[in-house]
């Protein structure tokens, strides 16, 4: 009698890669709308949790192109800034910069708006950048960094993030609708929210492969999986709420 397995057609290594991530992302968004809900020490710890294993994915990458341990330290003192800033902006963005600011208990954004107004874009900038530039493909931007990343696929980020900005901002989700209600000034202050997010993400991807390339892997970790590693998939948040780190956080921590 003939072997099964010889006959049998193998399922498309695509197809099972496409399940296993979906999966993943199933979880993966499960798990921060729980958080988020949840608020107070429970998003705190949440957010302390992926920090940590960012900045172990970050340490395994600098270990392998850093050539002394001189540099090898100096990249962990930068990477405990970059992903520490990162991580107190998440955390003040649901319970408050007053939280951070030693004023007491300061209530933040909702679950919603949190969710909406300053995630959803950063996801729309992978999903926008990963469809057009599937789509239109055409030249990269930088091939010896990113080989799979084209410029259509920066300005499709920019489009989606923008798209999303403006429909959150619409349906009283966004910061300023939620304040004052949303005007055509608002919405248009939208749009250029959407395309910074999507600047500023695009350049924290860019960022994260720079350094994976020059380890010489293609994935920080392999802990999530379909996926790569944590900071794989938070490499555009972290810098995105770096940035805002920066604009909110300083300027009322000194005092402006």
């Amino acid at each position: 009698m003939a072997d099964d397995k010889s006959t049998a057609a193998p399922q498309p290594k695509g197809t099972a890669d496409l399940a296993v991530r979906f999966v993943s992302a199933i979880a993966m968004i499960g798990l921060v709308v729980i958080a988020l809900w949840l608020g107070g020490w429970v998003w705190i710890g949440f957010v302390i949790l992926l920090a940590g294993l960012v900045l172990w994915e970050w340490n395994l990458l600098a270990r392998g192109f850093c050539k002394s341990p001189v540099a090898e330290v100096i990249w962990q003192f930068f990477g405990a800034i970059y992903v520490g800033a990162a991580a107190l902006a998440m955390i003040a963005v649901r319970n408050g910069w007053g939280f951070l600011l030693g004023e007491g208990a300061s209530l933040g954004y909702g679950p919603w708006p949190v969710l909406f107004a300053f995630m959803a874009p950063i996801v729309a900038v992978d999903v926008g950048a990963y469809f057009f530039g599937r789509l239109i493909g055409g030249p990269k931007i930088a091939p010896s960094i990113s080989p799979s990343k084209t410029w259509a696929g920066f300005v499709g980020g920019a489009f989606c993030a923008a798209l999303v900005a403006v429909a959150v901002e619409a349906t009283d989700f966004g910061p300023a609708a939620a304040m004052a209600g949303f005007s055509i000034g608002s919405l248009l202050g939208a749009v250029v929210a959407g395309v910074f997010i999507a600047v500023i993400a695009q350049a924290g991807d860019f960022f994260e492969s720079w350094m994976k390339r020059r380890a010489g892997v293609k994935d920080s970790s392999n802990l999530i999986p379909g996926h790569g590693g944590v900071f794989d998939r938070l490499d555009g948040f972290i810098a995105v709420f770096f940035i805002l780190f920066l604009l909110a956080f300083v300027p009322a921590f000194v005092g402006f």
